[in-house]
């Protein structure tokens, strides 16, 4: 629900680099969804609405809903025929007023009759973490199934390893705050302990503290995929600077200043780590602040959103937001049908553990 209401509150004030502007047509502070200028992006959509990156998450909710698990065969079909009908490879079209460089260029590919094995391109941007924010709830409380089904999930959009590597990542940290961890300078901890056993595929050298091998230790026996763990290190460093009584972003809404505001994956995630580790008892302050920032603000509110909304749980997000997005109850009974989907499945492994 976290990832649903930033992608609507990002969809008015989507991508003003000129913040001055931004103030201009919106005023010195957005607290609440609103409606898209004409001649910008996402124009002729109302305030509460999803844009398409919330209309691909509900996709791929639906289908984990309806499998009971990620089918790769079901998603991709629900995406040939649920949104490829309606896109023409042009950037302001299909649903929600706007299409990715990385959904055209899947498009594109699937248009010239080219397999799902083939689709990947090179934007190294967030889409694939949008979508796969259900997936890594419904594998909280499975780290090795979620980085498995995540990554090729991301993989039908997206060809960088480097990409792919920070999605895998993001959807890491945000399973363990499902499992009621914190983002705070320990969770990376938790995360190369992940690593280590083997349930996340980064590879590592180091040993415990990120000290250097001994003269004679091995290579890990099962070297991940990703060349590095630095990915899952990042939110670590991220929520000591939010804590750190010595490093100050004031208003914090300028941390797209610090981080950058274009829509590259390597400006959103440090961003939206940073609100969601200094505000990770408070719903509203984050997703506001990150709205606020402008740029690529609905893509950092989205992960933000989704990282809060993790910590505080839906008793922690103000009944205005749920009750002010479209459809609100209709997606609130998709996400409680998930995350029961996902509860049911970590009982099931903890009576397998126990036997």
């Amino acid at each position: 629900m976290g990832a649903w209401i930033g992608d609507a509150l990002g969809l008015g004030p989507h991508w003003y680099y000129d913040l001055d502007e931004l103030r201009r047509d919106y005023g010195p502070w957005i607290d609440g969804y609103t409606d898209p200028k004409p001649g910008r992006y996402h124009e002729g959509m109302k305030a509460g609405q999803s844009s398409q990156a919330g209309f691909i998450l509900e996709l791929t909710a639906r289908s984990l809903v309806a499998r009971g698990q990620y089918d790769r065969e079901d998603f991709c079909r629900r995406m040939d025929e649920d949104l490829f009908p309606l896109l023409n490879g042009e950037p302001a079209a299909g649903p929600g007023g706007y299409t990715s460089q990385s959904i055209r260029e899947t498009w594109r590919r699937r248009v010239q009759g080219l397999s799902w094995d083939e689709t990947g391109g090179n934007a190294d941007t967030t889409e694939a973490i949008e979508r796969a924010l259900a997936i890594a709830v419904r594998y909280a409380h499975d780290p090795g199934a979620l980085a498995r089904n995540v990554s090729a999930n991301s993989a039908l959009t997206q060809a960088d390893d480097v990409v792919l590597s920070l999605t895998v990542a993001f959807c890491a940290v945000l399973g363990l705050l499902v499992q009621g961890h914190a983002l705070a300078p320990g969770l990376s901890t938790k995360l190369m302990a992940l690593v280590k056993s083997g349930a996340l595929p980064f590879h590592a050298v180091t040993r415990e503290g990120l000290r250097a091998p001994r003269p004679g230790d091995p290579d890990p026996p099962r070297a991940g995929r990703f060349a590095s763990p630095d990915a899952l290190l990042s939110p670590g460093y991220m929520a000591r600077a939010a804590l750190d009584p010595d490093i100050r972003i004031e208003p914090a809404w300028k941390v797209s200043l610090v981080y950058g505001m274009p829509c590259a994956i390597y400006h959103m995630l440090p961003a939206a780590y940073y609100l969601a580790a200094r505000f990770r008892d408070d719903f509203e302050a984050a997703v506001l602040h990150s709205v606020n920032g402008g740029g690529q603000n609905q893509a950092r509110t989205i992960l933000t959103g989704a990282l809060v909304g993790a910590q505080v749980g839906l008793t922690g997000i103000p009944a205005r937001f749920i009750d002010g997005l479209e459809r609100g109850g209709e997606l609130l009974e998709l996400a409680r049908a998930l995350a029961v989907q996902s509860a049911q499945a970590a009982e099931a492994a903890g009576s397998t553990d126990d036997e």
